[in-house]
């Protein structure tokens, strides 16, 4: 593909080519979505895992159709507002892994759960668990997992004894359905998983609670997932487009990267500095323990080093050789691509340079 030709301001079209989109944009392989949908899925098969793919990497509806038409059970959101936008699109067995708390906010998920066959929340405190159980009195029941810190240090009950205290709590609500355990762990930390959820499965059965779901998450080591027998499904985001942070944790390769940045050299102030039209409203500013914002696949030893809101400057220090010129075309694998999703009105796909569709990206900016 030529990079370098000019851009044009001409909204992206399919049957465009990426050379002439004005940028920055950011764009995915087709193939390599696909394949990547595909990978994960036949693994997850192979071990008879049911999968639930995290809808917050891409925010689009018609990606969730082809993973969920790939062999998904279900889907995972992250709050209310990205749920419904899935539900107006047909979703029906969808997971929220947040902590729900607030009359608003109670409000909308009861209303989801009236309209939906299969809605499910998460709670790791009485408080979320009490609040829950008052707010569906009298209403639709509501499932609910209790989540379960089992390293990653976030969100979760701290030890088996209180995930199963917590559970006995959502037993004996009459308005709220136990429907099992969910965590989501440090990466390759697999036996401290299957150890939390045994244990507490244990507690559970003394008293003779089914715990039907247990779900755990991640992409970095999902190819991992099945030395958590006990677990009866795992969810991941990441996975569909990939980026800079999971070839560095060995998830996959740099081809394997779905999603490229389209940025355009736009000052070039001393030999050594370029300037990129891609500042922190293109680029994620999320350094995920790198050193600089990015990879700039044809110069890999320039250093995005520096954002501002719609510059990015990069150092060419390292660059032997050929650098780049104003005006050259580059793409950037970003640190961290579901930041970029949120960042986009739109999404454009290509397959060999070549645009093939564009998606709105329909949960954009939904974030409670």
């Amino acid at each position: 593909m030529d990079f370098a030709k000019h851009s044009s301001a001409q909204p992206p079209r399919p049957g465009d080519l990426l050379s002439t989109l004005s940028t920055p944009l950011p764009v995915i392989d087709e193939d390599v979505l696909a394949s990547n949908i595909e990978r994960v899925q036949s693994y997850m098969d192979s071990h008879g895992l049911a999968f639930r793919p995290h809808i917050k990497t891409h925010k689009i509806p018609s990606l969730a159709r082809q993973q969920v038409e790939a062999g998904a059970r279900g889907i995972n959101c992250q709050k209310i507002t990205e749920a419904e936008v899935f539900a107006d699109a047909g979703f029906e067995d969808i997971l929220i892994t947040f902590n729900i708390l607030g009359e608003q906010k109670l409000a909308r998920l009861a209303a989801l759960n009236e309209r939906i066959a299969d809605l499910k929340v998460v709670a790791d405190s009485i408080v979320t668990v009490t609040g829950l159980a008052a707010y569906f009195t009298a209403r639709k029941p509501l499932t609910v997992l209790v989540e379960c810190d089992t390293g990653g240090g976030r969100c979760g009950v701290q030890t088996p004894d209180e995930a199963a205290a917590l559970a006995r709590g959502i037993v004996a609500s009459r308005s709220l359905k136990f429907g099992g355990l969910m965590t989501y762990p440090k990466a390759n930390t697999e036996a401290a998983v299957e150890h939390f959820f045994i244990a507490t499965m244990a507690y559970l059965a003394v008293d003779g609670i089914d715990c039907a779901i247990r779900s755990n998450g991640g992409t970095p080591s999902l190819f991992n997932a099945h030395l958590v027998p006990t677990a009866t499904e795992h969810r991941a985001g990441t996975y569909i487009y990939n980026d800079r942070s999971m070839v560095r944790a060995g998830h996959c390769a740099l081809e394997d990267c779905a999603m490229h940045i389209l940025a355009t050299v736009v000052s070039r102030p001393t030999p050594e500095r370029a300037i990129l039209d891609a500042g922190s409203k293109a680029l994620t500013s999320d350094l995920l323990g790198f050193g600089d914002y990015g990879l700039i696949l044809e110069y890999p030893d320039a250093r995005i080093v520096g954002l501002s809101e719609e510059h990015a400057t990069v150092d060419l220090s390292r660059v032997d050789g050929i650098r780049p010129d104003i005006g050259e075309r580059i793409r950037i694998v970003p640190n961290h691509t579901c930041v970029v999703s949120n960042l986009f009105d739109t999404m454009t796909f290509h397959r060999e340079g070549v645009v093939t569709r564009v998606e709105a990206v329909a949960a954009r900016g939904l974030v409670w």
